[in-house]
């Protein structure tokens, strides 16, 4: 397969790259490096430099890929709480340059969406059809994105897939960025620094092995359009987060408490059955499993 990856270069986009090389397709990555790191890029893979809002025509023209894994996004939060605007440039408007850059080649958009941002506060495992109640500006562009690439699949006859990813965790993830909470506590507890939780870390999340994510996003390839939950299906509090964060790093050391921040969700799990079924996808990796993995990936740097 020709395969080009928007931003191949970050957490979860490298890690696609890899698995497409590692199967013998051709690979283009369009990536600005804003929080991507040109490292994470295997010399194997083209890679093009640029921004999906301003660049997607001219790298698809390029590489003429036969499925576009969109995984550029701005993913903080925080960030899009702050600047809203600057968000949906980005996840909203730089989709629709993918979109319409994937139409004039016939490319199908394996489209990377958010689960616990787009579901909001969930009473028991959000199914696809469940109220979708965004507590974000981020979980607001995602839904409106994913819009666009149904709205593309009616019009245009498409069939692009958006997916929505629980709470990845895994080598190459970005402590700087506040989504990557596993990565922060890692961090701190590898430099005995010490360790931050906001709330009272009752708060639950659907933590997902970035490994398992990859096997979900090509498991979408030639799929026949829709949206689909990757994750675990179970719930694990940040306080039980950071316990097994101490244990696999040797710690003993506790956390600190602040208070909670703005546009996080109090409970945030998804139901995957839906990617059983259909996309014979299921997560694999135990969170015992996955956090020894970072750990020693982190160990290694």
């Amino acid at each position: 397969m020709r395969a080009l990856v928007t931003g191949g270069a970050g957490f979860i986009g490298s890690h696609v790259v890899d698995a497409l090389l590692a199967r013998g397709d051709d690979v283009h990555v369009l990536d600005n490096l804003t929080t991507g790191s040109r490292d994470f890029v295997s010399s194997q893979a083209v890679l093009h430099e640029g921004d999906i809002r301003t660049d997607a025509a001219q790298v698809f023209e390029a590489a003429t890929p036969e499925v576009c894994f969109h995984l550029a996004a701005q993913a903080d939060v925080g960030t899009s709480v702050e600047r809203p605007a600057y968000d949906a440039d980005v996840n909203v408007v730089g989709t629709i340059s993918v979109l319409e850059a994937a139409r004039a080649h016939s490319t199908q958009v394996v489209f990377s969406s958010t689960g616990g941002a787009i579901y909001g506060e969930c009473d028991r495992p959000a199914r696809e059809d469940s109220p979708r109640r965004p507590v974000s500006p981020y979980g607001i562009a995602k839904l409106a994105a994913e819009e666009y690439l149904a709205g593309w699949n009616r019009l245009h006859g498409s069939r692009h897939v958006a997916l929505r990813f629980a709470n990845v965790y895994g080598p190459r993830q970005a402590a700087s960025l506040e989504g990557g909470v596993i990565a922060i506590f890692l961090e701190h507890l590898a430099a005995h620094e010490p360790t931050a939780i906001f709330g009272d870390g009752t708060q639950t999340r659907d933590f997902v092995y970035v490994g398992d994510i990859v096997r979900g996003v090509l498991a979408a390839e030639g799929h026949d359009g829709g949206v689909f939950n990757l994750g675990t299906g179970l719930e694990t509090s940040v306080n039980a987060l950071h316990e097994a964060c101490r244990q696999t790093a040797g710690s003993t050391e506790p956390p600190l408490y602040y208070p909670a921040r703005p546009g996080e969700s109090l409970r945030s799990v998804v139901d995957p059955s839906l990617a059983h079924s259909e996309l014979r996808w299921q997560a694999e990796v135990s969170l015992a499993d996955g956090l020894r993995e970072t750990w020693e990936s982190l160990r290694k740097e």
